[in-house]
């Protein structure tokens, strides 16, 4: 049987007001009638209804994470740490996918927050910067990732700039000269954040940037990995490491590089980023994002942005660590 606040004012003796007052923490209450209510509550087992408190409140309780694709094992993994810390703060989260184009990252900011969600979380890939810029102020939102826009919203990110240049140092430490790199784009894009980190390691060793190895990659997929490799094989370009920006595209890689019959990491050696859990059994050297840390903040940012829209906006900085692994250890090729 469900217990209600009539039942709980019935036991303590007061009125189903001076009950209603307690469970919404309403201050003009006495001490002894506050302590008398909280001990029926504890004797019948009453639990609020929280979903008609927050509309009480004009909010849902829910909250959206709006990534790419949920087949990436590091989106997945992403929104599964996401919802256990909104469930920590007593909230449910529901995934939407955006498949990372221009329609379903509006969805994401605009449809969504009409249909009884509180806020967003946003990992964008192609969100044009004025889309962003109208829904602050309206729409509770936290932006995640590198792709950054100048307009005061809430951030959560690794430093992929920094990352990448302790990942091509990795490289260089055991001797690697010559790094295919797969995933370049366009500035301020996670691609883009990557591929400066490596030039900024690239320089700082005196190295020149050869253009040859950087061949284009359609998406970041196991077949994309495959593909490029491939085709720096056939085109005659010669590489002793393979620097990704993602793990999927190292898997691929690696498994291109095996294919033609070289040695990981005796002839080459394969990097990538994410340490999904594919990567952690297979020996994949990888930046491995504190993604604990990411989901946790995210949420945190949000649930505070709901209760209180005026506040200031935060950026947050991601820890991260290389792990090294059996793809790049072992020493430079042989001559």
């Amino acid at each position: 049987m469900t217990v209600t606040l009539r039942d709980v004012a019935a036991v303590a003796g007061v009125s189903f007001k001076t009950v209603s007052n307690v469970v919404n923490e309403h201050p003009h209450v006495t001490a002894a009638t506050r302590s008398r209510v909280l001990a029926a509550i504890e004797q019948l087992g009453y639990r609020p209804n929280a979903t008609a408190r927050s509309l009480r409140h004009g909010r849902s309780g829910i909250l959206a994470l709006a990534v790419p694709e949920l087949t990436s094992p590091y989106f997945a993994a992403l929104a599964s740490a996401a919802g256990r810390a909104a469930k920590e703060h007593g909230r449910v989260l529901v995934i939407e996918e955006t498949r990372g184009d221009v329609e379903g990252e509006r969805v994401a900011l605009v449809d969504l927050t009409s249909r009884l969600v509180d806020g967003v979380i946003l990992s964008p890939l192609v969100t044009p910067h004025e889309t962003v810029v109208r829904r602050i102020g309206r729409t509770p939102l936290v932006m995640l990732g590198e792709h950054r826009y100048d307009v005061g919203a809430d951030h959560v990110a690794m430093d992929s700039v920094r990352a990448a240049r302790e990942l091509t140092e990795h490289l260089l430490a055991t001797g690697r000269r010559r790094i295919a790199v797969l995933g370049r784009q366009a500035a301020g894009s996670t691609g883009g954040e990557r591929w400066r980190g490596h030039r900024e390691a690239l320089a700082a060793a005196g190295l020149e940037l050869d253009e040859a190895l950087v061949p284009r990659v359609g998406a970041y997929r196991r077949a994309d990995g495959v593909r490029a490799v491939r085709e720096l094989l056939a085109a005659g370009v010669g590489f002793d490491a393979v620097l990704c920006f993602n793990d999927l595209l190292a898997l691929g890689a690696w498994h291109a590089v095996r294919t033609a019959g070289l040695a990981v990491p005796g002839d080459v050696a394969v990097a990538g980023f994410d340490d999904i859990e594919e990567s952690r059994y297979a020996g994949l050297t990888t930046v491995a994002p504190d993604l604990g840390v990411l989901a946790r903040e995210a949420v945190r940012l949000l649930v505070r942005r709901v209760e209180d829209p005026a506040v200031d906006p935060v950026q947050v900085e991601v820890p991260f660590r290389v792990a090294v692994r059996p793809s790049t250890v072992g020493g430079p090729p042989a001559p």
